[in-house]
C-alpha cells in the first residue's frame, strides 16, 4: 500500500504531540431543540491538524479522485514502564493497545477537507498503525490512489 508516486510525491502531514481521536459528539438542548456539537479539544486539535495540512500542501490545491492514506499514530511511552520494557516499546516488539481508537484517529481526517483533498471520501485505501516513539505525533500521509 502506499507505494505508487502522486503527483510529485507523497504528501506528509505531521502534527507534533501525543495523537488524539476525535470526541464524541456533544448535545445541548434549548428549549425544544437539541444541538449537536464538537467539543473544544476536539475542534482544538483539528484545527491544529487542518493548520499542518495547509503547511504540507504549499499552496497546491486539494487532490481530485481517489486517494490512499496512512495514519502513524506515534505514542509515548508510559513513564512507570522499566528500561526492558519501553526498550521493546520502542524496538516495536510492544504496541500500544490504549486510546485513541483506531475509528477515532480515522475520523480527525475530516480536518483535511478541502485542503489535502476535496473529501474524505475520496478515500479509497486506508491504514491506521500505533506505535511507541520518545517523539509523539501524529503522521498522515496521502497520494493518489
Amino acid at each position: 500500500m502506499l507505494t505508487k508516486p502522486c503527483l510529485d510525491s507523497t504528501i506528509v502531514i505531521e502534527l507534533a504531540g501525543v495523537p488524539k481521536g476525535k470526541g464524541r459528539p456533544r448535545f445541548a438542548r434549548r428549549g425544544s431543540f437539541v444541538r449537536t456539537y464538537t467539543d473544544d479539544k476536539t475542534r482544538s486539535y483539528e484545527g491544529a491538524l487542518s493548520a499542518a495540512g495547509s503547511e504540507a500542501m504549499r499552496g497546491r490545491r486539494p487532490i481530485e479522485g481517489p486517494v490512499a492514506v496512512l495514519i502513524l499514530a506515534f505514542m509515548p511511552v508510559p513513564a512507570s514502564w522499566s528500561k526492558r520494557k519501553r526498550g521493546d516499546a520502542l524496538a516495536g516488539r510492544i504496541r500500544p493497545t490504549t486510546k485513541p481508537d483506531f475509528d477515532n484517529l480515522a475520523k480527525t481526517l475530516d480536518a483535511l477537507n478541502e485542503i489535502v483533498f476535496r473529501d474524505d471520501k475520496q478515500i479509497v485505501d486506508g491504514c491506521v498503525r500505533k506505535h511507541y516513539s520518545d517523539r509523539p505525533r501524529l503522521q498522515v500521509r496521502v497520494e493518489a490512489a
